[in-house]
């Protein structure tokens, strides 16, 4: 019996992994596409793009790691496009990392509770859906850089408390 769970356990870490895996590669040709088509709009081939591949796997790895979101990437690719930076050093610049210090969330989840009773109300009445309009608002007060799965969970300590 041991053995059999120590073999499902292992295929779900492989599943997971390959899961993992499959999103990291769909998530670099997302952002090939995205170099190709904005080439194309600058009138360039792909291979005259002025983003080499390893800024774009850099992206993908700063996406992979959790310091940027998906929203924050797709700000920062464009800005590779016309500052030909690589994406940490705009990142850096301009103060695009995703916030996951949950210190710094408490503070913005609490404004937002603060100013929103009516849906804090709902939640607690059950009405658990409403946890995704206050990630919302998270979101909106920092400006896109919210982690939103730390918000998710942070609200819901919060809420369920």
């Amino acid at each position: 019996r041991q053995e059999t769970e120590a073999a499902a356990a292992e295929k779900a870490r492989a599943t997971a992994a390959l899961e993992k895996s499959a999103a990291e590669l769909s998530e670099a040709l997302t952002r090939a596409k995205q170099q190709e088509d904005a080439a194309a709009a600058a009138g360039k081939e792909i291979e005259e793009s002025p983003i080499p591949a390893t800024h774009i796997g850099e992206l993908v790895g700063l996406i992979h790691s959790g310091e940027l979101s998906g929203k924050l990437a797709k700000e920062i690719f464009a800005k590779m496009f016309t500052d030909a930076l690589p994406p940490r050093a705009i990142m850096d610049r301009d103060g695009l990392k995703q916030i996951s210090d949950t210190g710094a969330l408490d503070k913005i989840i609490d404004e937002v509770l603060t100013a929103n009773p009516k849906q804090v109300e709902q939640y607690k009445s059950g009405k658990t859906a409403v946890i995704g309009f206050l990630v919302g608002q998270v979101m909106k007060a920092s400006k896109g850089q919210a982690n939103p799965g730390v918000c998710n969970d942070l609200l819901k300590a919060k809420l369920d408390s």
